[in-house]
C-alpha cells in the first residue's frame, strides 16, 4: 500500500480543508488496487471560484513507479514529471516523498461542456450544475499531427468502436515494418480502446487506449487518448451536441475564495512571458489584489504545473477591498 504523508504546504498556504478527504482517499484507493474510485468530481466552494482539487504527498513503495501512482490519481506522464523533478520516472526508490499535484485552476472559458487545454493535457467536463466538474488527464496529438483548437461538438458516441486507419497512418507505420490491416476490430489490440466520442473536427475522436501507461504526453496523431476507465465514466455522461471547447493556456490565473492561484505549463524549448503579462493590471486593479511577485517569477521558474498561492484580497467587512501588504 501507498503510504501518504503529510499535505503539501510549499505552494502559498493551500486550505487543510482541501488536504484532508484526498489523503483518506488515496490511501483507500492503493489498498484497493483499483483505478476505478479516484475522485474525478468537484464542486466549486463559491461562485467565484476556479481552484479546484488538492495536492498531497505520498510515499512511494520499493515496486513503484511515478506511473503507477499517476494512474491511481488520475494524472498522466507530463503531470508527474513536472511535479517531480528530482525523482526517477520509472525508480523513484522506496519512501520517496511523491508529489501528487491534483490540484487545478479551471481554464478561461465557457464552463458548459467539455473543455480540453492542450497546455496541461487535461479534460475538463461540467455537469449540469455549473458549480460542479469533472477532469480527466488526457493525451493530445505530437507535433506535426496537433490536435486541433476551436470549438467543436460531439457528433457520435461509439461503443467498442473500430479502428480504420487513414493511409497517412498506415504509410507512417508501413515504414518501421509495421503493417496495419484495413480495418482493425473491436478488442484488446484495438488502440481506440472500448469508447469513443466523435468530434465534429473530422477525424478526430475521444477515446480510450489500450495502452494506457503511455498517458499524459503529446503522442497521438492528433485524437484525445484518456485512460480507459476514465473514459468508460465519461462516456454515458456525454450526449450527441455537447459542446467541445479546446484551448491552448500555458498560464491559467484563478480565485479560491480570497486567493488568487497561478498554475504554469510551459513546454520545453518555449519561452516565459513576461510577468505582467501572464496577471494583467485589469485583473489586479478590477480585482483590488496585490500580487507578490516573486511568487509569480517562482511559479514561473518551476513550472510544476500545481497552482500557487501568488495574491490575496481582503474584504474590509461593508463591500469594500483592501490591498493585502505581503
Amino acid at each position: 500500500m501507498i503510504q501518504t504523508v503529510s499535505p503539501i504546504r510549499p505552494q502559498g498556504s493551500l486550505p487543510t480543508r482541501l488536504l484532508l478527504a484526498a489523503l483518506l482517499g488515496f490511501s483507500l484507493l492503493a489498498a484497493s488496487g483499483t483505478f476505478a474510485t479516484v475522485q474525478t468530481t468537484f464542486r466549486l466552494a463559491n461562485e467565484g471560484d476556479s481552484v479546484i482539487g488538492r495536492a498531497f504527498y505520498v510515499k512511494s513503495r520499493h515496486e513503484d513507479t511515478l506511473l503507477d501512482i499517476a494512474r491511481h490519481s488520475g494524472l498522466g506522464y507530463d503531470d508527474m514529471k513536472h511535479a517531480n523533478p528530482a525523482l526517477d520516472m520509472w525508480v523513484p526508490g522506496a519512501k520517496s516523498d511523491v508529489l501528487v499535484p491534483t490540484l487545478f485552476v479551471l481554464p478561461n472559458a465557457p464552463r458548459t461542456g467539455i473543455v480540453l487545454n492542450l497546455a496541461e493535457k487535461r479534460l475538463y467536463y461540467y455537469l449540469d450544475d455549473p458549480q460542479q466538474v469533472a477532469t480527466y488527464a488526457i493525451s493530445i496529438g505530437r507535433e506535426g499531427w496537433n490536435t486541433p483548437l476551436g470549438n467543436f461538438h460531439i457528433t457520435s458516441k461509439i461503443k467498442d468502436p473500430t479502428w480504420t486507419p487513414p493511409a497517412s497512418i498506415r504509410a507512417e507505420h508501413a515504414a518501421k515494418g509495421d503493417i496495419l490491416p484495413a480495418v482493425v476490430p473491436a478488442g484488446p489490440d484495438n488502440p481506440l480502446g472500448q469508447h469513443a466520442l466523435r468530434l465534429s473536427a473530422t477525424g478526430y475522436l475521444i477515446h480510450g487506449t489500450n495502452k494506457p501507461w503511455g498517458l499524459g504526453m503529446e503522442v497521438s496523431h492528433g485524437c484525445i487518448r484518456m485512460y480507459p476507465e476514465n473514459i468508460a465514466e465519461l462516456f454515458p455522461q456525454v450526449s450527441v451536441k455537447t459542446p467541445v471547447t479546446i484551448v491552448d493556456q500555458p498560464y491559467k490565473i484563478g480565485w479560491l475564495g480570497d486567493e488568487l492561484y497561478l498554475e504554469v505549463h510551459i513546454k520545453e524549448g518555449d519561452a516565459a512571458k513576461p510577468l505582467q503579462e501572464i496577471i494583467p493590471a485589469g485583473v489586479t486593479q478590477a480585482q483590488r489584489v496585490t500580487v507578490d511577485w516573486a511568487e509569480v517569477r517562482q511559479a514561473v521558474d518551476e513550472n510544476t504545473g500545481l497552482p500557487r498561492l501568488v495574491g490575496s484580497r481582503k474584504s474590509t467587512g461593508n463591500g469594500l477591498y483592501l490591498d493585502m501588504i505581503f
